[in-house]
């Protein structure tokens, strides 16, 4: 049975990177390697699994009512770009995928940046699902109790008036799952009224957005700070990265990952044009209330009412880490959450993957040499790069 069944099966930002990636860098090359963060052991024959699920990925292709969805709701992409989605057929050449003899799993993803970007959610899904169906945790799913543990979630969410969204494609438990956690959702807000101090305001997923009539959340990766990164250098990449991003998507997406090489790196520069011109950023490593009154602070610096700007918190929160926020926040600036892996595999006796796939290598031409990607972030368990690259970014940022 094939896992991924729809090219709309990722994250928002996935189309929203590949558009970028075409207008700006039509030729850059790129490396993505899977990173498993917990060295697990997968059964004799998992690699080739995960090939096979690769391989049927090709037959794959936009339906026709996926493209008007896209064209209805996703108005700040061209309509060329819509019509190139249509035409687009993944490719497993660009995947290789091998597994060492005491089981670990190796992913390597090579070519043209605005192709191999599609890789990186379905992939994780992919390895995912089929981990948690190869332990026989699937075996025991009881769809009714995790539908009303879900909805129970969204419920309390709602009624203690947080904003949230659905962001746990990579780390989900299943497909099924996923599904029945949004549709319990949409059914929460449904029950919790129109006048409800808190609201669902939709999910990361594009499919789910489709198959539910959600609004796809979502705008950037870390991948795309680090790639600018790479070509012209970390100290003004964050810089660089906004005013690509403003010239492409006008004041469209407007939330921006500001992480990449910290949050100290990133307020040093934070310009009063992109303050202004950008609707928020998103916190998504650190800690979160420090966070918060960092970029408070620099607003009110930069003479900028903090209560007209939006904060996103998406750093490995669950309900009630959110709720405690919300209230300590109060109604200073607009803060909303998006939560993972808490919605898509908090199942009784199961313990989630902690994997990632991230950019590791990029070159702006294919005749350009390869340059090496990393990523800081505010938790040093979250940085990834080759050692000796991270070194010498920390020596340039001044970083401890």
């Amino acid at each position: 049975m094939r896992i991924i069944n729809s090219i709309l099966d990722t994250d928002l930002y996935t189309f929203s990177l590949c558009n970028m990636y075409l207008q700006k860098f039509p030729r850059a090359e790129a490396q993505y390697s899977f990173i498993d963060r917990n060295k697990t052991q997968y059964p004799t024959g998992f690699a080739q699994l995960v090939e096979d699920q690769i391989k049927q990925m090709e037959e794959i292709s936009l339906t026709d009512s996926e493209e008007k969805f896209l064209s209805d709701t996703c108005y700040y992409y061209p309509k060329w770009f819509i019509t190139f989605l249509k035409g687009y057929r993944f490719n497993s050449s660009e995947v290789q995928v091998e597994q060492d003899e005491e089981g670990h799993l190796s992913i390597k993803i090579t070519g043209p940046i605005w192709r191999t970007v599609f890789w990186e959610q379905p992939i994780l899904a992919i390895v995912s699902e089929l981990w948690h169906w190869s332990k026989g945790e699937t075996f025991n799913y009881d769809s009714e109790r995790e539908y009303q543990k879900s909805y129970n979630k969204a419920r309390y969410l709602i009624e203690s008036g947080v904003t949230f969204s659905e962001f746990g494609t990579r780390r989900r438990f299943s497909y099924a799952h996923q599904d029945l956690v949004i549709k319990s959702f949409v059914q929460a807000k449904e029950d919790s009224g129109y006048f409800s101090p808190g609201t669902l305001s939709g999910t990361s997923n594009v499919h789910f957005a489709h198959r539910y009539g959600l609004t796809p959340i979502g705008t950037m990766a870390h991948q795309y700070i680090s790639m600018i990164g790479a070509l012209y250098g970390p100290v003004e990449a964050n810089n660089i990265a906004m005013n690509l991003w403003e010239d492409v998507y006008g004041g469209s997406l407007g939330i921006y990952l500001y992480d990449t090489y910290t949050r100290e790196v990133f307020l040093n520069n934070f310009s009063e044009k992109n303050a202004k011109l950008f609707d928020g950023l998103r916190v998504d490593s650190g800690d979160n209330f420090l966070a918060f009154w960092s970029i408070y602070g620099k607003y009110e610096k930069l003479k900028i009412d903090p209560k007209g700007k939006a904060i996103i918190f998406s750093n490995a929160l669950d309900v009630k880490g959110a709720v405690d926020l919300h209230n300590k926040i109060g109604n200073q600036m607009k803060d909303s959450y998006g939560i993972g892996t808490h919605f898509t595999c908090d199942i009784d006796g199961v313990k989630p993957a902690n994997m990632v796939i991230k950019l590791t290598q990029v070159r702006i031409t294919e005749k350009r040499e390869w340059l090496n990607c990393i990523k800081l972030s505010d938790d040093f368990g979250k940085y990834t790069g080759d050692e000796e690259t991270v070194k010498l970014y920390k020596q340039i940022l001044n970083l401890a």
